[in-house]
């Protein structure tokens, strides 16, 4: 991880460190490197609250990506009843944090998070 001496770009903080993340595993285990693609050549620098809102808000748009497969009928990882209940309990936690911090996530709103866990609550969970 490293650290840049300048101000968070989420929400402004100065003369905290700051991080960025720029490769990993995505919320379903596959990898992510949010670096390599051209249009990305300006990693983002952000204190230790938004670095954890950043995840959040991976975690929410990945599981978000994989309902949106699923309600079209593609190959989704929600198709799996281990991932399915995985994603599920994420969302919740999700918005526990949300709804225990004292700011707001400059990511992610608990509107968007309650909304696709009802999404999620409509569909039959896989076996």
């Amino acid at each position: 991880m490293d650290s840049w001496s300048g101000s968070c770009q989420a929400c402004g903080t100065e003369g905290g460190p700051l991080m960025k993340f720029s490769l990993g595993k995505d919320f379903f285990g596959r990898p992510y490197d949010r670096l390599s693609p051209s249009s990305d050549q300006n990693p983002k620098w952000y204190c230790t609250l938004c670095s954890m809102h950043k995840n959040l808000h991976r975690d929410f748009r990945d599981i978000g990506a994989e309902f949106d497969k699923l309600g079209v009928g593609h190959g989704s990882e929600l198709s799996k009843g281990d991932e399915f209940r995985r994603a599920s309990l994420r969302l919740q936690e999700i918005m526990a944090i949300l709804k225990g911090t004292q700011q707001p996530s400059p990511f992610l709103s608990g509107h968007d998070v309650a909304l696709l866990m009802e999404r999620l609550n409509t569909v039959t969970m896989p076996v």
